[in-house]
C-alpha cells in the first residue's frame, strides 16, 4: 500500500538529492520497480474511481414477502412468532 509520507520520501531522494534508484532501493528496502513507479505517478494521484456496481442479493426476490411476515409477526404474542428459519422455509 502506497503512502504518502513515503512516496514523499522516495521523490525527494531522488529529485532533490539525486539519488539513483539503485541507492534509493538500498534504503527503503523497496524494488526498483515500485520506486520507478512511485516516481513516473502524477504529483498528486487521483482518488480510485472503480466503485461496484449494485448487485441484487440473494434475499432481494423474498424481501417484500419477508417484510410482510416480519410486520404481521410484531402484531402476534412472543410464543406465537415465527423464528426466522420458519419464515425461510415458509417461502
Amino acid at each position: 500500500m502506497i503512502t504518502m509520507e513515503m512516496l514523499g520520501k522516495d521523490r525527494r531522494m531522488y529529485l532533490r538529492d539525486k539519488l539513483s534508484l539503485h541507492e534509493i532501493t538500498k534504503r527503503t528496502g523497496l524494488s526498483r520497480n515500485t520506486i520507478r513507479k512511485w516516481l513516473r505517478m502524477p504529483e498528486e494521484p487521483a482518488p480510485p474511481t472503480y466503485q461496484r456496481a449494485a448487485s441484487a442479493g440473494k434475499r432481494s426476490t423474498f424481501y417484500a414477502t419477508l417484510e410482510q411476515a416480519l410486520q404481521a409477526d410484531s402484531h402476534r404474542p412472543k410464543p406465537d412468532r415465527r423464528t426466522a428459519r420458519a419464515l425461510v422455509h415458509a417461502n
